[in-house]
């Protein structure tokens, strides 16, 4: 029985930059990485966010510019025309799109392009009509939980298993942009699966590439990691994404911690069968014994290989009369 593969998704997120000649690029990148999704992000500034809102610290210190969040996000909105674009360029590339929704209205309108999960930004965790809206649709629930508390994960958690069950993945999530190794708390992981029932995920800020490998040999299920062209280009995300190198050395990372965390049992494999006959012992006479001579410690012992009987059963043989003379360093037989 084999383990169900990790789904890594590439998050373009906003780094686009507004291009639809860098979004294919990004698209381009992520297929050739061997991430199963590429994502972006679907908003509409006006339904979502007030004019004079201001930037939060990580976007001041990335984009060096103090302007509003409206002012910075307005440049990152996609059109109707753009997501057409996008998802077609997606399923060229054989690479499956999925867009995260700020607002009701781009909900409503990505429901055209029938993805897989649906992403709920650690933002919208307490933003009831949108989850609302969210658990009405039949897609899977891709939960993010940065800045949130148990309560607030269980409120969101409610509301979209109210309709269809078992489609949710909470994922971990620690809203810094980068995020600090003091501050991943991947332990997070284990309490929210004591917790929910439900698959967990990782959604990784850090700028490190191991960090995902250990949320999956942790139980992640899926791994989501922001990614660009270049760090150096303009943008409130670009300081804490992947490379093209980086996301495609994390992809074969995950595959590789796969195959090492293996399946959830204690068994030797084939290449153990063998070795196990050699290194293990048989119970052996210590010396020559004669026909109907007892079986004592002073006459039998144990040595390699793993042929003969088990030294487990000496007890039971201990005792017995021998049907047969056997010579020194004999597999005793009985």
């Amino acid at each position: 029985m084999k383990k169900n593969k990790t789904i890594i998704i590439a998050e373009a997120g906003v780094n686009h930059g507004g291009s639809m000649k860098l979004a294919k690029r990004l698209i381009d990148i992520a297929s050739r990485s061997g991430a199963d999704y590429v994502k972006f992000q679907s908003f509409l500034v006006d339904e979502m966010i007030l004019k004079d809102t201001p930037q939060a610290e990580y976007q001041r210190k990335n984009l060096k510019k103090n302007i509003s969040q409206y002012q910075m996000l307005k440049k990152y909105e996609l059109s109707k025309q753009h997501h057409n674009q996008i998802y077609l360029h997606c399923k060229k590339r054989k690479i499956k799109f999925i867009s995260t929704p700020f607002d009701i209205k781009s909900l409503n309108f990505l429901k055209k392009f029938k993805m897989d999960y649906l992403k709920i930004p650690s933002g919208e965790i307490t933003n009831k009509p949108l989850l609302e809206n969210i658990s009405k649709t039949k897609s899977k629930y891709l939960l993010s939980t940065g800045m949130s508390n148990l309560k607030e994960i269980n409120q969101a958690y409610k509301i979209l298993n109210r309709r269809y069950k078992n489609k949710i993945t909470i994922m971990h999530c620690t809203s810094n942009y980068p995020s600090e190794n003091s501050e991943l708390n991947l332990n997070a992981l284990s309490l929210i699966k004591k917790n929910f029932k439900c698959d967990i995920g990782y959604s990784d800020h850090s700028k490190s590439i191991l960090v995902p490998c250990l949320a999956v040999a942790m139980g992640a299920k899926v791994i989501e990691k922001h990614f660009t062209i270049s760090n150096n280009m303009y943008g409130p995300d670009h300081k804490a994404s992947l490379n093209p190198k980086e996301l495609k050395k994390m992809v074969d990372m995950i595959k590789e911690t796969e195959v090492i965390m293996g399946l959830e049992k204690k068994q030797p494999n084939k290449k153990e069968l063998i070795t196990r006959k050699l290194v293990r012992k048989s119970i052996v006479s210590r010396r020559d014994i004669i026909k109907g001579e007892k079986f004592t410690l002073k006459n039998i012992t144990t040595k390699r290989p793993g042929i003969g009987l088990s030294p487990f059963l000496i007890n039971k043989i201990l005792g017995k009369k021998s049907k047969r003379k056997f010579k020194k360093d004999s597999i005793i037989k009985i």
